[in-house]
């Protein structure tokens, strides 16, 4: 059984009595706008044209400074197991779940921009010990991205997407795994694909929400189904990706308001956690309000506001478009994604795409959205990539 190295420390996150009085003071003394001028009864998508509904937001900061508890995260967090180690000078922060099994695979899940290890910590027990004995298990590693969470803050640039994923190699050598399989959305997704393109001596293969296409395809040969998902990813980027454009451009300028104020961070958050997720209206008809404020408190506590932002700087339509993934790929397409990539564009870059799934159901959060859909999910694609690398 292989054991961390001395390189790896085990960590205990722990805020301090003094930083959570802090929050709860500031989000009593918040200064809010007036509200919206789109004026519409809930539920309606139409509500949030204009950004979070102060109702909404209101609501849920009056839960967050009075109803909600950070320490049963923390709990959960020390329940699966935390840790760190310093690669290429940065301290890097990662929980790690080894199962019980005799034949699990070592699996590392990356998350993204606007999540972090909040979005995997009700999926990792099942996919590390699965209640059914045929299903796939997993030695589980979350790393927290460079500049996320209890994760260093990168001092000078170069922490784009290509280093982070020499990094996740050096990680999971150091826990023993020289062979691993690996799953990103968002961020995580294009890490992901760098490290299914770059490691394939290391990685057995990959699955993946976030399918990047090379450039330049054209629709020709595409169903109409499949032209509607590259109008609206086209949509998507010209008119709803401010955001993007923001971080990529200018992350220390809106980093200040997201680390001095917790309802100006909230907000940024709470923002695409609402269009993003396959809901008619607020994100919580499928996400829990607790979820939502683990994930918003995390960055709040670390101050990570202004770092998280930079990965856009460091890598924003960064991918190697040369980039070619030989490695078993399973790729799942969720139906309120913002980017979907038809599949005759995928098998462009991922050239062994061995299971493919559009469910009817779920959006870019799916382990928070369908989280049973999502593991079950995960466990097939991750079967078929290790049946086909065999």
């Amino acid at each position: 059984m292989p054991r961390p190295t001395s390189d790896v420390q085990a960590f205990e996150a722990h805020a301090t009595d003094t930083d959570l009085d802090d929050l709860r003071g500031r989000l009593a003394a918040a200064r809010l706008p007036e509200t919206e001028t789109v004026h519409r009864a809930a539920p309606d998508p139409r509500r949030w044209e204009q950004g979070v509904p102060l109702a909404d937001l209101v609501d849920l900061v009056d839960y967050w400074r009075t109803g909600y508890n950070w320490r049963s995260f923390e709990q959960r967090l020390a329940g699966i197991g935390q840790f760190r180690t310093t690669i290429d000078g940065l301290g890097i922060h990662f929980l790690h779940r080894r199962s019980a099994r005799a034949d699990a695979a070592p699996l590392i899940l990356t998350h993204g921009w606007p999540g972090s290890i909040a979005e995997f910590i009700d999926v990792v027990d099942e996919l590390a010990d699965p209640a059914a004995a045929e299903a796939p298990a997993f030695h589980v590693v979350v790393p927290s991205l460079p500049g996320f969470g209890h994760s260093d803050k990168p001092a000078a640039t170069g922490w784009g997407t290509e280093k982070i994923a020499a990094a996740w190699v050096e990680l999971m050598g150091r826990l023993g795994y020289s062979k691993f399989v690996a799953h990103g959305g968002d961020w995580g997704g294009n890490i992901t694909t760098v490290l299914g393109g770059r490691f394939p001596a290391h990685v057995l293969g990959i699955h993946t929400t976030f399918a990047e296409a090379p450039p330049g395809l054209t629709t020709d040969g595409l169903t109409a189904a499949e032209r509607k998902w590259t109008e609206e990813t086209r949509h998507f980027w010209r008119h709803r990706a401010a955001y993007a454009k923001q971080q990529a451009t200018r992350p220390q300028t809106i980093g200040y308001s997201l680390v001095d104020s917790p309802v100006g961070l909230l907000a940024w958050i709470l923002d695409k956690f609402a269009e993003w997720s396959d809901t008619e209206d607020s994100p919580f008809e499928r996400i829990s309000r607790d979820r939502i404020l683990d994930n918003v408190t995390l960055y709040w506590l670390t101050r990570t506001g202004a770092s998280a932002a930079r990965i856009y700087y460091e890598s924003h339509n960064s991918l190697d478009p040369e980039l070619r993934v030989d490695v078993p790929s399973a790729i799942t397409m969720y139906p309120r994604d913002i980017e979907k990539c038809p599949r005759p564009w995928a098998r462009e870059r991922y050239r062994q795409i061995v299971r493919w799934r559009s469910p009817e159901i779920g959006g870019h959060f799916p382990s928070l959205e369908v989280p049973e859909y999502f593991v079950k999910d995960l466990q097939e694609g991750l079967a078929a990539v290790l049946a086909a690398e065999r």
